[in-house]
């Protein structure tokens, strides 16, 4: 009997406890490069649930007539077909966008998350988990890549753009914060992709640690008392 899929566990973990970029740590080239402003992180990471969500759905579509010696050759040309696509509706409808990101939009075809979710999850599940799977990741390397692009863009600007990469229309900006706080210039080049990410993965690893530990006090806690209650239970039958 198959096991029953938990749909919601399966999205989240792309989120919370997979994370591509804060826990599993692949896809961070994009999460250096394209993390500049808000609307960069946005549009990189839009493009990543694109691709990665149809290839999971392709890949287990097909999973079952692609022969075994050919399984990597053929998820790079699902995964590429679908970045072609991106990359030609971006450079149509987002020039701005196009042009900002450039070369990293085709080298999503070898982004590790996708390739890897393609093989050791899309290739051996059902359809359904499978889309449930990608858009979990998809979502997750966008909310991560996010968070590093407003941080930067704030600390570094002062400000968040809107309308300059995606085409929304209007053009402006939120915040116009004047302090040499958020007028850090070296947070908008590439050395302020490694700054911010070091931040961060250390906050959050930071947490990760303390939350074992506290997990690891309280079964210490609970064996504690079993091991007490053992003593009493003999002292009462002696």
């Amino acid at each position: 009997m198959q096991e029953k899929i938990d749909y919601m566990k399966e999205f989240s973990k792309g989120i919370i406890s997979e994370n591509p970029i804060f826990v599993i740590l692949l896809g961070m080239c994009p999460a250096l490069a394209v993390t500049g402003t808000l609307e960069t992180s946005l549009g990189m990471g839009v493009l990543v649930i694109f691709v990665l969500t149809l290839s999971n759905v392709l890949i287990s579509s097909v999973r079952h007539f692609i022969p075994d010696n050919v399984k990597i050759p053929a998820f790079i040309v699902v995964i590429a077909t679908f970045v072609t696509i991106v990359r030609m509706l971006t450079q149509a409808y987002a020039p701005a966008l196009f042009d900002a990101l450039g070369i990293y939009i085709p080298l999503i075809v070898v982004n590790c998350i996708i390739l890897g979710r393609a093989t050791a999850f899309a290739s051996k599940n059902k359809v359904l988990p499978s889309l449930v799977d990608g858009v979990g990741m998809a979502v997750g390397f966008t909310l991560a890549i996010a968070l590093i692009g407003v941080l930067r863009e704030i600390f570094g600007t002062g400000a968040i753009a809107y309308g300059v990469y995606l085409p929304l229309g209007i053009e402006g900006s939120i915040l116009n914060i004047e302090s040499p706080l958020f007028n850090i210039g070296i947070l908008t080049g590439p050395a302020g992709g490694f700054l911010v990410l070091a931040i961060l993965l250390a906050f959050f690893n930071s947490r990760k640690i303390k939350k074992q530990e506290k997990e690891k006090a309280a079964r210490k806690k609970v064996a504690a008392s079993k091991r007490a209650a053992k003593a009493a239970a003999k002292e009462v039958a002696a």
